[in-house]
């Protein structure tokens, strides 16, 4: 028997004890955000099943649900909407990625004003395009010409966005020069000791650059951002880009942890040279095309993922579905495609089903109905976790200080 409370507290120790606390008191808030941020809990709870022992090998994103699909700028200059996190990325049964996304639809249901019905016939579109796309055998991408919907409403959006408008909101500005706004909401003061270390490792990081002026630090503070992360070591960078003040870059360095599935997977993983390497790995392989400045970085010994801010950083606003369930259907089918394309864009890889597998395991047609009952029990445990979870946080449990 698992005591929910004392797994969450051992699974968080040693994080940074402001930003732990804000990441404790949101996921007071509901079942889906005590999901987000309990990634390691979901599979130390997932029940024992044929279907998710015997799925074939792929590359899976380990945390998958609603909210880590969104947009962003590749390093071809397209915008696209696809999955969008990969701290948890790891070689595991394809299931397991399934179960996770259907489970947080089921948990999401009430915040989006779902009735049990809808969130079911949502959990059955997704599987529906998530085997049409593996059994075609074909992976697809979603970019702003192709995307429709309330995908296509938001990548349409970002056409509006411009840099100047995402500096103002990430940074106050005094004549020509910027420093990033530390008011909580984004980010949090640094030390100045430790945003000098900062500085001289991107400082060193620039010299193999072709234009090391690009990479000039302007200010680095600690950065507020996600669910489940909260706590790591994180820093947001203000850079000089291509020029002050309008032409500055923001970056994101985050330390990569061991996967929250590491202690599950049976089957052989590659020998990554570190954490850092295996996210970056995996979402390169795994996306149709990865954002610009993605890469894996070593620094004090940790490794962490580095990355720019994009104006065109967004999610769908599940919330505006008005009403019209078609609407949601044709985002989760969306996330469907992305799913399949993902794992058949990364087959064949370092021990992963190939093509010819997977497209024979989609053929079959019991397991997605199993998977959906599955996905069901999955929900229960998690809002009974949830429950345990607020009685321990009332009652003082998770004090960070």
């Amino acid at each position: 028997m698992i005591d929910v409370a004392a797994s969450i507290r051992e699974f968080n120790a040693g994080r940074d004890p402001e930003r732990l606390a804000r990441k404790y008191a949101a996921m007071r808030k509901d079942p889906f955000t005590f999901l987000r941020g309990t990634c390691h809990l979901f599979y130390d709870r997932l029940p024992a099943a044929r279907i998710l022992a015997k799925a074939p090998a792929a590359w899976i994103c380990g945390d998958l649900h609603l909210e880590n699909f969104g947009s962003y700028k590749g390093d071809n200059r397209l915008v696209y909407f696809d999955l969008n996190d990969f701290d948890e990325a790891a070689l595991a049964p394809c299931s397991w990625e399934l179960v996770r996304l259907l489970a947080s639809i089921l948990i999401g249901a009430r915040s989006l004003e779902l009735k049990s019905a809808q969130a079911h016939a949502l959990g059955r579109r997704f599987m529906d395009a998530y085997t049409s796309v593996l059994r075609s055998g074909k992976a697809r991408w979603i970019e702003r010409d192709t995307a429709q919907g309330m995908v296509g409403d938001l990548l349409q959006g970002l056409r509006g966005r411009l840099r100047p408008d995402f500096l103002d909101s990430r940074t106050e500005r005094a004549g020509k020069r910027r420093r990033l706004r530390t008011d909580g909401r984004r980010a949090l003061p640094l030390g100045r000791k430790q945003r000098d270390k900062v500085a001289a490792f991107i400082r060193n990081l620039a010299e193999r650059e072709p234009d090391p002026r690009f990479y000039r630090v302007l200010d680095v503070a600690r950065r507020v951002a996600g669910t489940g992360s909260l706590g790591v070591e994180r820093y947001a960078i203000l850079i000089e880009g291509k020029g002050s003040p309008d032409g500055n870059y923001l970056l994101d360095l985050k330390q990569a942890l061991p996967s929250s599935l590491a202690p599950h997977l049976t089957l052989a993983q590659p020998g990554w040279r570190h954490e850092a390497e295996r996210v970056v790995a995996i979402q390169q392989r795994m996306q149709a095309v990865s954002p610009a400045f993605l890469r894996a970085v070593s620094f004090g010994g940790k490794s962490y993922v580095l990355r720019a801010l994009q104006p065109t950083e967004d999610r769908v606003a599940l919330g505006a579905w008005n009403g019209k369930l078609a609407r949601l259907e044709g985002v989760l089918e969306a996330m469907g495609h992305l799913v399949a394309s993902a794992q058949l864009r990364s087959a064949g890889r370092q021990g992963s089903a190939n093509a010819d597998e997977l497209i024979d395991f989609a053929s079959k047609k019991r397991w997605p109905g199993e998977l959906l009952e599955l996905a069901g029990e999955c929900a229960k445990r998690v809002r009974g976790d949830w429950k345990a979870y607020v009685r321990a946080y009332d009652a003082g449990f998770f004090a960070t200080s």
